[in-house]
């Protein structure tokens, strides 16, 4: 993929749960930033729950798509993620129409709790998201092509002829 038609944004360390991420990234993928936006925005108010098709020991399904959590922290951050995917493809002179080819998650660095919670890790991830620009389809002149009628030569019929008997 080239990079002159293509965003990104690489998030480091984000206090989300890995698995979640995971997840959350399945869901975007190969999506426009609006719509993936939207269904983000829809999951904050509880209305679309994300598909779990990895991490799915124990939970329960949701109307339509099986098993599925609402990942409400989660899809804050991919929001915030989207809108600087957005930021960044200005900057590149991109329009933000944008598809998302690549969203992946990553274990992050491990931090412990500080204090007397002993070996308690924090939740790190790292967030790597990419983006082409969508090209606007234009409509080809396609020359009609004329069909070409082929005569179809008939044959005469054959005529039988009776031979006639001579007296």
């Amino acid at each position: 993929m080239k990079s002159e038609n293509t965003a990104k944004v690489l998030a480091r360390n984000l206090p989300i749960s890995r698995k979640q991420a995971v997840e959350v990234c399945s869901f975007i993928k190969n999506k426009t930033t609006l719509k993936a936006k939207t269904q983000l925005q829809n999951v904050l108010k509880k209305k679309i729950a994300v598909p779990f098709k990895k991490f799915n020991q124990d939970l329960p399904h949701k109307p339509g798509i099986g098993p599925g959590r609402y990942p409400i922290k989660t899809s804050q951050a991919f929001i915030n993620l989207l809108n600087s995917l957005e930021s960044n493809a200005e900057f590149k002179n991109l329009s933000t129409n944008l598809l998302i080819t690549y969203a992946s998650a990553c274990k992050g660095s491990t931090q412990f709790h500080s204090g007397r919670q002993r070996r308690r890790q924090m939740k790190r991830t790292h967030v790597e998201i990419r983006a082409k620009e969508i090209e606007e389809k234009k409509e080809k002149k396609t020359p009609k092509k004329e069909e070409k009628k082929i005569k179809q030569e008939t044959k005469p019929k054959e005529v039988k002829q009776k031979k006639e008997v001579k007296k």
